[in-house]
């Protein structure tokens, strides 16, 4: 997962307004918290270099799906070499 998204502050200009700036949220980064449309969020000044966006309420986290115990992965009894040619995989028995 990427952990950072760079993006360009956009201006809006509309005649006889001053410019307003706007700052878009990237959808994977949206979907990964769960932010949706609508949402009502505000600013945190930490430094002239660093702000926080802080949710005003956090919803409930909804699992999409259930979660479960992976059944045990079977392990192959063969390993492809290079040339194509197949050779048994030891089972670590014998050490």
């Amino acid at each position: 997962m990427q952990a950072k998204y760079p993006l360009k502050i956009q201006a809006i200009r509309s005649k006889n307004q001053q410019a307003r700036l706007y700052v878009y949220f990237p959808l994977p980064l949206a979907a990964a918290i769960g932010l949706g449309a609508g949402e009502e969020v505000q600013w945190e000044l930490l430094d002239r270099g660093e702000l926080h966006l802080v949710r005003n309420q956090t919803p409930q986290v909804q699992a999409t799906q259930r979660a479960t115990q992976p059944a045990e992965i079977p392990r192959p009894s063969q390993k492809q070499t290079a040339k194509g040619q197949r050779r048994p995989v030891p089972d670590g028995s014998d050490s």
